[in-house]
């Protein structure tokens, strides 16, 4: 495809068209992509355009377009390795650290892992702001080094590269500000155009659903899984998604450094029951979808083979695997009221906490705080007695305790009988590989 049609547009003409309800074109399309990353938009009419697209949708045609003018505006990276790779993304929840063990297990498995991560914003962590808790840990890496690392080590997790989809970079900021973030259509391109930039062979979509969620509801949930699934068979992707629960935090911690020494105890074949599943469950489908079927994840990661990877992937991006994370100044413990089951842990609630200690960012430029957030004790289901610690809140400020104990207020909840909470998966959407476009 080429991004600079002979024939010109107008802007204004392309707002009415969406604005009216009806189909952009696919010349459209390239059209209002190149002029809008070149300058020749602006950004009100740009801000006008995706508000339509938000009030008025775009069919799986016009987003498959849309992510593939994104993926033109900038460079693809080339990827030269001897095995198949395989990528996993994930929509983003509390405790969600399930990169940090899945990347080096799926390598020890025989697939390739470029992961090209992001930071966080609000009350979910980035899983590169995870690794930047790590001494020395950098996160990014030229075109030649990941090609490197991947042939040496078999996986690497880094910043995307400068170049890799401009459009989406100036169109994610100008949605943060305009209302428009949650159109299904603009938020499944975002993530596909920087993932087919990537230029890995296969991708595994982990889309959560619940409280600690982008996602509230099932239904939304599966039509962001079917948009992403859609745009990758379009392009040639072997795809699937998986929808998993996120109404209760996945594992036991809730922040920077505490998720990567709980990922590490997943990695030397222990740590939570549920991030272990998931871990597995995932890994699972990404082999499948790279065509490796002669080795057991579950049977890798419980032999702790995979730590031996880890330690090669961080030392590989000047990380000292073996150096210590940073531990928090301050420390609350909130205990339990009375006797009884843990009925509740609302994961928005617990995720609003860990912000509020510090392990988030309000916005983009904010700095985090690495050693803050939230350690739980107890889960749903577990039996407690009065004055038993529940929860542990990890700061280096302590005027952030009473905002965090604020948050966690109506989240938390001690009744006389509750279920435990189960790893759950709600639904899967896999897709078929048509002809590239």
């Amino acid at each position: 495809m080429n991004s600079k049609q002979t024939r010109p547009f107008s802007a204004v003409e392309i707002i009415h068209v969406k604005r009216d309800g009806h189909r952009l074109t696919d010349e459209q399309i390239d059209w209002v992509i190149d002029a809008y990353t070149r300058g020749e938009v602006a950004e009100e009419q740009m801000a006008a355009l995706v508000m339509a697209v938000l009030l008025r949708g775009m069919d799986a045609a016009e987003t498959a377009r849309w992510t593939s003018a994104m993926v033109s505006s900038g460079e693809q990276l080339r990827l030269a390795v001897d095995r198949p790779t395989v990528d996993k993304h994930s929509t983003g929840g509390v405790g969600d650290k399930i990169t940090l063990p899945l990347a080096p297990l799926v390598a020890t498995c025989g697939a390739a892992v470029p992961q090209l991560s992001g930071r966080g914003l609000g009350h979910t962590g980035g899983t590169l702001d995870k690794l930047e808790s790590i001494p020395g840990w950098r996160a990014n890496l030229s075109t030649d080094e990941i090609n490197r690392q991947l042939n040496e080590v078999g996986a690497v997790v880094c910043a995307p590269t400068e170049g890799l989809a401009p459009a989406d970079r100036k169109l994610y900021a100008l949605r943060d500000v305009t209302g428009t973030v949650e159109s299904i259509p603009l938020i499944a391109s975002s993530i596909m155009s920087k993932k087919i930039a990537e230029g890995t062979n296969a991708l595994v979509f982990d889309v959560k659903v619940g409280s600690g969620a982008f996602m509230k509801s099932h239904e939304n949930a599966r039509a962001l899984a079917t948009a992403l699934v859609d745009i990758g068979s379009a392009h040639g992707m072997h795809t699937s998604a998986l929808l998993t629960d996120m109404s209760v935090p996945l594992g036991r911690t809730i922040g920077n450094a505490l998720e990567v020494a709980e990922a590490i105890e997943v990695l030397r074949g222990g740590g939570p029951r549920d991030v272990v599943e998931l871990t597995v469950m995932l890994a699972r489908e990404m082999l499948q979808l790279a065509g490796v079927s002669d080795v057991d994840p579950g049977e890798v990661l419980a032999s702790g083979r995979a730590y031996e990877t880890w330690c090669r992937m961080i030392s590989a991006q000047g990380g000292n695997p073996n150096g210590g994370l940073p531990a928090a100044r301050h420390m609350h413990v909130v205990d339990a009221k009375r006797d009884g089951v843990v009925a509740r842990l609302d994961a928005y609630a617990v995720g609003l906490a860990a912000w509020r200690l510090g392990a988030g960012r309000a916005r983009r430029e904010d700095p985090v705080q690495h050693a803050a957030g939230v350690r739980c004790l107890a889960k749903p289901g577990e039996r407690v007695a009065a004055g038993q610690p529940l929860l542990e809140l990890h700061t280096e400020s302590k005027d952030t305790i009473k905002p965090a104990m604020a948050a966690l207020n109506g989240g938390l909840e001690i009744r006389d009988t509750g279920a435990s909470h189960n790893l759950t998966v709600l639904d899967a959407v896999r897709g078929e590989v048509p002809a590239v476009l």
